[in-house]
């Protein structure tokens, strides 16, 4: 088999812990695996490197950044190899440049346009380890850029997409995707498996675990993905094809995101294109938009209500300003004790009820439902803050997920 394996920043944290994942790789190598190894920066790395660029510049070009932070990766990888090499297993650290991850020219946030393998399959033909440097690699001028959030972990799953491996072993400080966050429900459970599906809602919906670039990379390269502890060898949970799960539950989760303010425009003047305008300029300011509900005044005005991830309140704030000049917003209000708590589950697609249960489930709880959305596999609910481990206990409850 080959397996790509990805470390993050808690497994490589120190050099105690880099022996531990050389011991943990060198297994799967003395089982017969060809083994590529993606590491992060060691824990707190990447913040202090940060920190050295600030001491010199507020704002620091995005290029010498990229060309700072990818060095936290290259230590990490270099150190694994040597750590390696001295048990008596050939390894080899690379760069992504060396890797042959060529990205777009956005420095800071690129993306992956394509991998040449060329060197990596070089390497695995003479049997080494490869240790690559995660989050990075290069842009058609040959500048050396870095991924954004998540990076190392879309490394992982576009190098095991380009060689074809047959698994991908994302190691974290936790032991896999569970039916909800451990620490507001303790009866939550750990799952084997997952559909690419929900494991994208879940992550886009408050669930931390995976960075939804990764998984929807993994989803089209159809690459078999798993999370795993690095802390224990507690089998993790394996995130594949719908096709590939036997017995798909109605639920699978419920994910709950705090990150969440709610928009209330009142007095919007009712003229075709207004619900337009308004979002094409939030937009142009990268500004996200998740849920919206719109209702019509018996004087002919309109609201509208609409959700944004918290930190985008003051950049909503001056585009809704900048209608309510012109005279086409008479009123807004900003509210951001809300959050959103979500029922995910391919089941649904096959199952009647499953909303009305969560409904239900929030009325026997006293609690009232400020906005709804819903999808194929998903339903989820604006509800106010102070609510919200009481909602995922209940619905964690309602939908039997602890059994």
């Amino acid at each position: 088999m080959l397996i790509v394996q990805k470390f993050g920043g808690t497994s490589v944290g120190d050099l105690e812990r880099i022996q531990i994942v050389a011991s943990r790789v060198s297994e799967s190598k003395k089982a017969g695996n060809d083994v590529i190894v993606v590491v992060s920066a060691m824990s707190g790395e990447t913040n202090k490197l940060v920190q050295y660029a600030e001491h010199f510049s507020s704002n620091p070009s995005r290029a010498d950044m990229d060309m700072l932070l990818s060095s936290g990766e290259r230590v990490t990888a270099s150190l694994l190899s040597i750590a390696l090499n001295e048990m008596g297993f050939e390894a080899v650290a690379m760069t992504g440049r060396k890797a042959g991850i060529l990205t777009n020219t956005q420095h800071t946030k690129a993306r992956i346009e394509d991998i040449n393998p060329t060197a990596m399959k070089k390497e695995i033909d003479a049997g080494r380890i490869i240790v690559i440097a995660g989050f990075q690699g290069v842009n058609e001028n040959g500048d050396v850029t870095t991924l954004g959030r998540g990076g190392s972990d879309l490394s992982a799953v576009a190098i095991a997409g380009a060689l074809k491996a047959d698994l991908c072993e994302i190691y974290t400080d936790v032991s896999g995707i569970y039916t909800t966050d451990p620490r507001i429900e303790p009866k939550a459970k750990k799952l084997d498996k997952i559909s690419y599906d929900e494991m994208l809602e879940l992550s886009s919906l408050g669930a931390k675990v995976l960075q939804n670039r990764s998984v929807e990379m993994a989803k089209k390269l159809n690459v078999n993905l798993v999370t795993r502890t690095s802390f224990s060898n507690e089998e993790g949970t394996l995130i594949t094809k719908e096709e590939n799960i036997m017995e798909a539950p109605l639920v699978s989760g419920i994910a709950l995101d705090r990150n969440q303010a709610r928009i209330s425009l009142v007095g919007v003047k009712d003229r075709p294109g207004i619900a337009s305008d308004i979002f094409n300029k939030l937009a142009q300011n990268d500004i996200n938009i998740d849920m919206i509900i719109q209702t019509k005044a018996y004087d002919g005005s309109t609201s509208i209500d609409f959700t944004v991830p918290v930190n985008d309140i003051k950049d909503a704030k001056d585009v809704v300003d900048s209608f309510i000049k012109t005279g086409e917003i008479k009123g807004d209000s900003y509210n951001e004790d809300i959050c959103k708590v979500s029922v995910v589950g391919v089941g649904m697609k096959s199952h009647t009820g499953v909303a009305a249960l969560a409904f239900s489930t929030m009325a026997d709880n006293n609690i009232n439902i400020n906005m709804i959305s819903t999808s194929e596999i998903k339903v989820s609910m604006i509800i106010d803050e102070k609510y919200a481990e009481l909602a995922v206990r209940g619905l964690h409850g309602a939908y039997e997920l602890d059994k």
